[in-house]
């Protein structure tokens, strides 16, 4: 854990739950290239250290964030200028790039919950698509903006919205790139809770984290890879899924140790996960 440093993310862990705060607040926390590279590699640093159990992330000033810096476009610019073919095919390497660092959300083991507030535009909509929950402040703002500047969202939004909402609304976010608010968010289903301030979010989202940490982690990574899977499948395909992981995962420590507890009135206490050698 002795590279848990960072340029762009204030980094925390207490009892449990890792907190990254976007912490470029004069830019309204725009993704530069650090961001790219350090949201990544955070997760996965996290993820080896098995008494994490859950994420927060959040954003400093008055912004969750902007969303893609915009110097970044400058060097997209140049790179379209090189041979069409070879350009081509860097920029597809670009994007999965950029993918790639909010796949990781997706895919660590544990929950990751985001913490909104002010503006989420852009970049920062890909980013809560691959969270597991988002909380939002009551001024909390959201827009899907690339159409605004002449391009199709291309790393995560538009796959990954339309699971989390109707494909008709996705679809009339993404065409006009209007702004929408916590409101309309938390009526289609894409925030679960509108807290009152930005520093009511924050607190929210750290207690909730918290709660999730006290739940058997081995319990926990499998709901999380269940319902991921299901989204991504057929029904009988899900059914055989949790059938397999239960079958190989489900063992009497956790669940006599909870059956215990609750009948004791005590809360129960679920060891980590095994530490990788």
């Amino acid at each position: 854990m002795s590279s848990l440093n960072s340029t762009f993310f204030e980094i925390e862990v207490d009892g449990g739950v890792a907190h990254l705060a976007m912490n470029r607040p004069e830019k309204a926390n725009g993704m530069s290239p650090d961001f790219w590279e350090d949201l990544p590699r955070l997760t996965k640093e996290l993820e080896q250290d098995m008494t994490i159990r859950a994420m927060v992330i959040s954003g400093k000033g008055k912004h969750f964030t902007g969303g893609m810096d915009l110097s970044a476009f400058g060097s997209i610019m140049d790179l379209l200028k090189s041979e069409p073919g070879r350009s081509s095919y860097e920029m597809r390497k670009l994007v999965l790039k950029l993918q790639n660092s909010f796949n990781a959300l997706e895919e660590a083991r544990f929950p990751v919950i985001a913490a909104i507030h002010g503006a989420c535009i852009g970049g920062g909509i890909d980013m809560i698509s691959a969270c597991d929950i988002r909380l939002a402040s009551n001024d909390a703002t959201f827009s899907i903006e690339e159409i605004n500047i002449g391009m199709t969202a291309d790393v995560g939004t538009l796959q990954r919205l339309p699971k989390l909402m109707a494909p008709g609304i996705v679809k009339e976010l993404a065409y006009t790139g209007r702004r929408f608010s916590a409101i309309e968010a938390k009526d289609w289903g894409f925030i679960n809770t509108i807290c009152d301030s930005p520093q009511d979010v924050l607190v929210k989202a750290i207690d909730l984290a918290r709660q999730i940490a006290t739940k058997s982690p081995l319990a926990i990574s499998g709901i999380k890879k269940s319902i991921d899977y299901a989204r991504d499948h057929n029904v009988a395909d899900g059914l055989n899924q949790i059938a397999t992981w239960n079958g190989g995962m489900l063992r009497p420590e956790d669940l006599m140790g909870a059956i215990k507890a609750k009948m004791e009135k005590k809360q129960a206490v679920f060891a980590d996960l095994l530490q990788s050698k």
